[in-house]
């Protein structure tokens, strides 16, 4: 899916929780003598999916430069929300001083929900429906007490802003393809508080499947190979996933490594793949290109092709990088992580 008229990133922003929960602690806590990651960031007691997702937008307008009051569409992306029946993309247009003349939904597809945000985002932008969009990624995943996931379900958020490319667009958008079925290797009923999942059956069927073929999906459509592209980001369920995949591909590992967080703040679902890319732009040249390929249990993915520009030079600075935001933390012991979750509540 290519827009018809061209489409770039005005400015982007990323938020990680300074509070983090070494992998070794839940294993003390549980037993477990090999852990996949070292750390996971954590959300605060007084922070949620909506929280988060203020503070990633507030550095996008940033580097934007763009009065809120033009951004006439939000769309939130979260399997985490802290209200089953309320929107989080109004609390985020308040707090920003958006316009009420507004397009505003959330969504859900697991882990890909913030990349169908970019998709909305791309098309009414494409089309003219509005002047400029802001997509955003945000969770704070759960993760059932002494479940695999538990060491890696994490917290964070990443919000993008569109609008038509031009010389303040920090990368432009090539096209876009997207790949799914009813793959059910992940799930949560409504009520329930943690989600289930079907352990190793997440790898081949579920998550390899999808990633692949909507990469590959999108090389077709836009007559490229892996050579073509400088950088790769993909969904971080855990440490291996990604590096895996870009092996199926043949795309070589310190293509993703720039954008391979998950080791040192975990799986931060809907804001996996976002905050990849934003650490990825946070290095990345002009004229580089990169290859971003989002996974949602359900299954589905969304491969996008993106082409760094000239102005990435001087809006970087205007917001933290991902790094510094990575760097800044304070370690909690098993304890504090759980009354920080609600998890004694449960």
């Amino acid at each position: 899916m290519k827009p018809l008229n061209s489409v770039g990133i005005l400015g982007y922003g990323g938020y990680v929780p300074i509070y983090r929960i070494q992998a070794s602690e839940i294993g003390r806590v549980w037993g477990a003598g090999c852990v996949p990651i070292i750390e996971k960031a954590v959300a605060g007691i007084d922070e949620d999916a909506t929280t988060m997702a203020v503070e990633a937008a507030r550095y996008a307008v940033a580097r934007a430069q763009v009065d809120p009051e033009e951004i006439g569409a939000i769309y939130v992306g979260s399997e985490s929300k802290p209200y089953a029946v309320k929107p989080s993309g109004t609390i985020v247009a308040e707090a920003l001083g958006i316009s009420s003349s507004l397009l505003a939904a959330d969504y859900e597809f697991a882990c890909k929900a913030g990349t169908e945000a970019f998709q909305t985002c791309i098309a009414l932008v494409a089309s003219g429906m509005v002047k400029y969009g802001m997509a955003i990624g945000a969770d704070t995943a759960q993760g059932r007490p002494s479940d695999e996931l538990e060491f890696t379900a994490a917290s964070g958020a990443a919000a993008y802003i569109f609008g038509r490319k031009s010389e303040e667009t920090v990368a432009y958008v090539e096209g876009t393809y997207s790949y799914s079925t009813d793959t059910p290797d992940f799930w949560r009923r409504q009520g329930e508080p943690y989600p289930s999942h079907y352990g190793r059956f997440t790898g081949r069927p579920a998550y390899f499947r999808h990633v692949l073929s909507a990469a590959k999906g999108l090389m077709n459509e836009l007559n490229l190979t892996v050579d073509d592209f400088d950088y790769a980001v993909f969904h971080q369920p855990n440490a291996k996933f990604p590096l895996a995949a870009a092996k199926m591909l043949g795309i070589d590992e310190e293509k993703v490594k720039p954008g391979l967080l998950v080791p040192v703040i975990g799986n931060t679902y809907s804001a996996s793949s976002p905050l990849g890319l934003a650490a990825t732009l946070d290095e990345a040249k002009p004229g580089d290109r990169i290859l971003v390929v989002s996974y949602g249990s359900g299954a589905g993915s969304d491969a996008f092709s993106f082409v760094v520009q000239d102005a990435i030079e001087w809006k970087r600075d205007l917001a933290p990088p991902i790094k510094a935001l990575i760097e800044r933390k304070k370690l909690v012991d098993y304890a504090c992580y759980t009354r920080f979750r609600g998890k004694l509540l449960k």
